[in-house]
């Protein structure tokens, strides 16, 4: 008759406690400016000028005083060079082309007071905290001297000062270079996705700014 082997019996396998996985703890933090801690929105500054019409203001900042023809002035284009030359386009245009030069600092719609909080508690709790900003190297003293919070980074990588835009991974690379930060452990906010995702590539922590800043993504008190 066929025998029937005895059932074998499996050792059991010891179960040792598994450490939980960690994220890595931020030690410093970088930060976008424009649309993180000020609201910089150009109708601010279009709308009066064109006395409440609105469809001719976004005719003009998306024809004339384009988005194309703002970030050449992040990247470091002179001002007056780049009013010359859209003026020489659109010359019925250049009183409202000029403003964008006058009236600048008048497109910062206001600003995010919850963010400046958590910008003073960082540097409370001695934190090192940096900026990196697209920002047209000709109004950034302007901006520093109208908003004192600017003044609690330790330093600020500005993209016309630099002649590279966001999210070009050279300006990254500089901002790495310049404030001696390790990106593994520096923690990048931005309101841009596509800067976040820069950053992530590059190796630094990132969080896409979209109204809050949660706390537990922040260095914690006593860590630095």
């Amino acid at each position: 008759r066929q025998s029937i082997a005895p059932p074998v019996t499996q050792p059991s396998t010891p179960t040792w406690p598994v450490p939980p996985m960690t994220e890595p703890q931020p030690e410093a933090v970088i930060f976008d400016i424009g649309g993180v801690f000020i609201d910089w929105d150009a109708r601010s500054l279009y709308r009066p000028l064109f006395e409440g019409n609105d469809w001719a203001m976004d005719q003009f900042l998306a024809e004339v005083c384009s988005p194309d023809w703002i970030a050449s002035l992040d990247a470091g284009k002179p001002f007056a060079e780049a009013i010359a030359e859209r003026t020489a386009l659109f010359p019925d245009c250049a009183a409202l082309i000029d403003a964008f030069d006058w009236g600048f600092l008048q497109m910062i719609a206001g600003v995010r007071d919850d963010t400046v909080a958590i910008l003073e508690d960082l540097v409370a709790m001695g934190v090192p905290v940096y900026g990196l900003t697209n920002f047209p190297a000709e109004k950034y003293a302007a901006l520093v001297a109208a908003h004192p919070f600017m003044a609690l980074f330790r330093d600020v990588v500005v993209s016309g000062t630099e002649g590279l835009l966001k999210p070009d991974p050279r300006i990254f690379a500089l901002a790495v270079e310049r404030f001696g930060v390790t990106p593994a452990t520096t923690l990048y906010i931005d309101d841009v996705a596509e800067n976040v995702a820069a950053a992530e590539a590059m190796g630094f922590l990132g969080y896409h700014y979209a109204g809050t800043i949660p706390a537990h993504v922040l260095p914690k008190r006593g860590q630095s």
